[in-house]
């Protein structure tokens, strides 16, 4: 009995501590040197206790893994969902995609001297009312036209010409015609080319009518005298337009299309607008203090200054024009 004791003593020798590390978080058991003093029994138990839980830390992350492929992978491996087609560019749609129906000629001079023809096709079929419009601006059929009519102003991405006079013999002319030129007809022809084309309509090469002025401020109240009385009244700033200014962009300009309505493109002479866009303008001063605290307390100087922004110091006209057969 003696010796059978001595052999199920456990050795002298000190264990070095063991460390068992979990997945989420690191914790370390170590097991006192003085292990010999332990009986058999809680020996037995102290070790099993550490065997199942580093086996059962290590299998932690396995599961969590095929839990997280499991929630990627769809409820029936054989049916897949189908990729929504990408939407096609209503850019190109409304552009290049439209049906012209007649052709107009713009002959443009720089003081004085000629530097080419621009041919326009008009979209008779998609802006009906604003092709019309200008297709009668062009050959004079409303009593008066753009010819001998100047550009007012170069943008970086489009040329705007200045349009007929709203008085004097311009509008002397359409009213002996009668003439009026409403525009409340384009105004709604824009909105419902503003809901079919959701992206840019003023592309490159484009042509449109202003139809509105976005940039517009709000009317003042004034007093008046009438009748011995002092009434309120409402000072209208700026003027609206008439819907014959019409731009012709250089460039792509989503800024346009809250004010202008397309109606054509140009068809050749690209070359004579790119040399119009060149043409040296009064520079735009909108970023000096000074000009900002004028146009802050509403100094007239600052509205006429903000006026001649942008507009060529050369007279760019339209020399001839008209409808091509």
């Amino acid at each position: 009995m003696q010796s059978s004791a001595q052999f199920l003593q456990p050795p002298a020798t000190p264990l070095p501590p063991k460390q068992i590390q979990g997945t989420a978080t690191t914790k370390t058991f170590s097991i006192p040197n003085q292990c010999s003093k332990f009986p058999r029994r809680e020996l037995a138990i102290g070790t099993s206790s550490s065997l199942l839980l580093l086996l059962g830390s290590q299998a932690i992350e396995p599961l969590n893994l095929s839990r997280a492929r499991a929630d990627e992978l769809p409820d029936n491996p054989d049916k897949t969902e189908p990729e929504e087609p990408e939407k096609p560019s209503r850019k190109v749609d409304y552009s290049s995609d439209q049906n012209v129906t007649k052709r107009a000629f713009l002959e443009v001079s720089v003081d004085g001297e000629p530097i080419g023809r621009i041919i326009i096709g008009l979209y008779g079929d998609s802006a009906p009312v604003g092709s019309s419009r200008f297709s009668n601006l062009v050959n004079g059929a409303a009593g008066v036209s753009y010819r001998r009519k100047e550009f007012v102003r170069i943008m970086p991405n489009y040329v705007q010409h200045g349009g007929l006079r709203s008085y004097g013999v311009d509008a002397e002319l359409a009213k002996s015609t009668g003439r009026t030129n409403p525009i409340d007809n384009l105004v709604d022809e824009w909105e419902k080319q503003s809901e079919m084309c959701q992206g840019t309509k003023n592309v490159a090469r484009s042509v449109s009518i202003i139809v509105r002025d976005p940039s517009k401020p709000p009317p003042k109240t004034k007093l008046v005298a009438r009748g011995g009385k002092l009434e309120i009244d409402l000072e209208e700033v700026g003027k609206d337009v008439n819907g014959t200014e019409f731009t012709i962009a250089l460039k792509d300009s989503p800024e346009l299309d809250a004010s202008a309505l397309v109606i054509g493109r140009v068809l050749e002479g690209m070359d004579v607008v790119e040399r119009i866009g060149q043409v040296k303008t009064v520079k735009e001063n909108t970023s000096s203090p000074y000009f900002r605290a004028a146009k802050l307390i509403g100094d007239k100087r600052a509205v006429v200054a903000e006026r001649g922004f942008n507009r060529p110091y050369s007279k760019v006209k339209i020399t001839n024009c008209g409808l091509m057969e």
